[in-house]
């Protein structure tokens, strides 16, 4: 079992943890809890760079190999850190999902990479205007952090 571990750190009092394990060549599990969040979804996406130098800006645009356009983690077409919202209610979100598109090896490896949670709903790229098809409408970067190997 491969194992990795993401410590979120952001503006104000965001901030969490999210742990990621893979069984052999089966879907990544995320689980983990983020708080400092009023009630609503937030974006949540794998980003292409560990690099938090700058914030979390320094982290890139969402992890995208095959230069395709967005999509919800349930779509045939999405990009490879395309991983839709978190929901916080009572101040926190506490969740856990698979994943079958992303990996913790081989060619969609997201080890070194960045978690970022954004300020906003992710729209799914389906809004049908031209923002949506570039940021998904999700808004700025509220907290984030590089993804590490665990034991």
């Amino acid at each position: 079992m491969l194992k990795a571990v993401c410590v979120m750190k952001g503006t104000g009092e965001v901030q969490g943890v999210v742990h990621l394990h893979q069984e052999g060549d089966r879907s990544v599990t995320f689980k983990g809890t983020i708080t400092g969040l009023t009630d609503g979804k937030y974006g949540f996406h794998i980003h292409a760079y560990g690099d938090n130098t700058n914030g979390c800006i320094s982290a890139g645009p969402h992890f995208n190999p095959g230069n395709i356009t967005h999509g919800g983690p349930e779509d045939e077409v999405r990009h490879v850190g395309d991983l839709g919202n978190i929901t916080s209610a009572n101040g926190e979100a506490k969740f856990e999902f698979t994943d079958s598109v992303i990996s913790l090896r081989g060619k969609h490896d997201i080890i070194g990479r960045t978690v970022v949670i954004h300020e906003k709903e992710y729209d799914l790229g389906k809004c049908g205007n031209d923002e949506s098809l570039v940021t998904v409408n999700a808004g700025g970067r509220l907290a984030c952090g590089v993804i590490r190997r665990a034991q």
